[in-house]
C-alpha cells in the first residue's frame, strides 16, 4: 500500500442546495478519503423541488479550469456529470483523449424533478464521442434507453443495454441501474466479458436527489485508489444504499441523500492506493 494522497476531479454542473452535481461529488470524494477537485460546466439554480435556471459557462473558461487542475495536481480519476452542450463534450473529449486514468461518465440528462439538463442533440454527441473514452458509464433506465435506442423493462433488457454500451458504443464497462424497474434495486455491471449484479432491497423514500451523482462519484473515488471496476462498483453501491437508507429528511421535494450515512453502518473507508 502507498501513502500517496489520492485525488479525483469532477466535471459537472452545480447544485446550490447541495444534494447533487459538483457539491454531491465533492462530499462523496471527501467521505471516501479522496482529495476532490472540480471543473464547473454550468451554474444551476436548483433545489429539491426543481430547476429554476441554468447558465452555461463559456467554453474557454471551462478549458482554463481544466488546465489549472492538470498543470498543478494531476488527478488519479475523473468523472463527468452534467455536460449540457456539444461544445463542452468536444472540449472534454479533446482533453481526456490519451490520458491514462479512469474516466467515469454519469450521463446526466434529466434532473430528479423531471427538468431537462442537456440539450437533445447533446445526448447523441455524448453517446458518440465520450462513451468510447469511458472506463465506466452509469446510466439509469431512462438514460440507458436513450443511449441504446430501445425500451428497458426487465433485467434481460438491462443486460442487453449494458452489452450495447460496451460492444457497440465503446465503454470499457457499463452499470445500468435498476432503480426505475420493479422489485429490488438491482444494478447490472458488464465489463465486456461477464455480468455482475448488485442488488439491495428497495428503500421507500422520496429523498433520492443526487443519487446518480453520488453513486458515480463513489465509483470514481474507488477507481482513483486503484480498485478494480467490480470492487469500485460494489463499494459505490454500498455507499449510495446507506446514503439513501439514512436520508436527511431535508427539503420540500425530493430531498438529498446522506453522504455520511455509511458511517452509521461502519462501512470502512479505504483511503490509500493499492
Amino acid at each position: 500500500m502507498s501513502n500517496q494522497i489520492v485525488s479525483a476531479v469532477t466535471i459537472a454542473g452545480t447544485d446550490p442546495s447541495g444534494g447533487a452535481g459538483i457539491q454531491a461529488d465533492l462530499k462523496t470524494f471527501q467521505e471516501r478519503e479522496v482529495y476532490g477537485m472540480s471543473v464547473i460546466t454550468s451554474v444551476v439554480a436548483q433545489n429539491t423541488m426543481g430547476v429554476k435556471a441554468v447558465e452555461h459557462l463559456p467554453i474557454d473558461f471551462i478549458e482554463k479550469q481544466f488546465d489549472a487542475v492538470w498543470e498543478d495536481i494531476t488527478p488519479h480519476a475523473v468523472k463527468t456529470g452534467m455536460i449540457a452542450t456539444i461544445e463542452m463534450m468536444e472540449l472534454i473529449a479533446k482533453k481526456l483523449t490519451n490520458r491514462k486514468i479512469p474516466f467515469v461518465i454519469d450521463p446526466v440528462m434529466i434532473a430528479k424533478s423531471g427538468d431537462p439538463l442537456m440539450e437533445e442533440k447533446s445526448r447523441e454527441v455524448i453517446r458518440d464521442i465520450l462513451l468510447p473514452l469511458a472506463t465506466v458509464v452509469t446510466p439509469n433506465v431512462p438514460e440507458a434507453e436513450f443511449l441504446v435506442g430501445f425500451s428497458i423493462n426487465s433485467q434481460k433488457d438491462t443486460e442487453k443495454a449494458a452489452k450495447v454500451l460496451v460492444h457497440q458504443l465503446g465503454a470499457k464497462a457499463a452499470v445500468v441501474k435498476g432503480g426505475h424497474l420493479d422489485g429490488d434495486a438491482k444494478d447490472v455491471l458488464y465489463d465486456g466479458a461477464q455480468f455482475d449484479y448488485f442488488s439491495t432491497k428497495r428503500i421507500d423514500t422520496p429523498h433520492t436527489h443526487g443519487t446518480g451523482c453520488t453513486f458515480s462519484a463513489a465509483i470514481t473515488a474507488e477507481l482513483a485508489k486503484g480498485k478494480s471496476i467490480n470492487e469500485a462498483v460494489g463499494l459505490g453501491k454500498e455507499f449510495i444504499t446507506e446514503a439513501i437508507q439514512h436520508s436527511l429528511l431535508l427539503g420540500k421535494g425530493n430531498g438529498p441523500t446522506n453522504h455520511w450515512g455509511y458511517r452509521l453502518k461502519g462501512l470502512p473507508n479505504r483511503g490509500e492506493m493499492e
